[in-house]
């Protein structure tokens, strides 16, 4: 059993996974999740087990109903991935981005990986996650553009709130996450995400 949950595998000095090569990978075995690291790793992702999908569900359900009321934006479910500023692929549990931002991407790159960083994002962390691995990812994110993300742990039963220059803030037990200036007026639930 792989530790982390997930396989990295690392390529020999001169083999490069291109962007290309990267999109057919996806695309030839659809029930499979991958990121593409910085350096090139690729790194596989087993289904999610039907408790965290059932909780990543939730999560995306109250982003989609909050930005159908405001139309400020484009929400993603956890298969989405975005080619990253440094070369990453990454695919986070759930995602926003502002209309603007998302229309100023050509059609032909929205049909893929697009070269852009999501304004939010959530990683909701499984059993089988480790966590230095998820707040390196985090870390990540906000180097490459994020304007807000939230690490949700029902195993602790907590939340961390990254933001860009800021020092991480950890939250226990809280009711709700508001989406303060990046996401206006929305309010996450977390009853049956964080705890039951």
């Amino acid at each position: 059993m792989i530790p982390s949950g997930h396989l990295t595998l690392k390529f020999r000095p001169g083999l490069h996974l291109s962007d290309e090569d990267f999109f057919w990978l996806c695309r030839a075995n659809p029930d499979v999740r991958f990121e593409r690291t910085a350096d090139g790793e690729l790194v596989v992702m087993p289904p999610a087990a039907p408790d965290s999908s059932s909780r990543n569900a939730g999560i995306t359900a109250q982003l989609w109903n909050w930005n159908q009321r405001t139309g400020l934006g484009v929400v993603f479910d956890s298969s989405a991935g975005f080619t990253l500023p440094n070369t990453a692929i990454r695919g986070p549990d759930a995602a926003w981005m502002a209309r603007d931002r998302w229309g100023s991407l050509p059609q032909n790159e929205r049909e893929r990986f697009p070269r852009i960083c999501p304004d939010f994002l959530i990683e909701l962390r499984s059993k089988s996650d480790i966590k230095k691995d998820l707040h390196l990812k985090m870390r990540e994110y906000i180097a490459q553009g994020a304007r807000l993300g939230w690490l949700i742990d029902p195993k602790t039963v907590t939340v961390e709130i990254f933001r860009p220059g800021q020092p991480v803030e950890k939250l226990t037990r809280p009711a709700t996450l508001s989406g303060e200036d990046v996401l206006p007026g929305f309010v996450l639930d977390l009853k049956g995400i964080l705890f039951d």
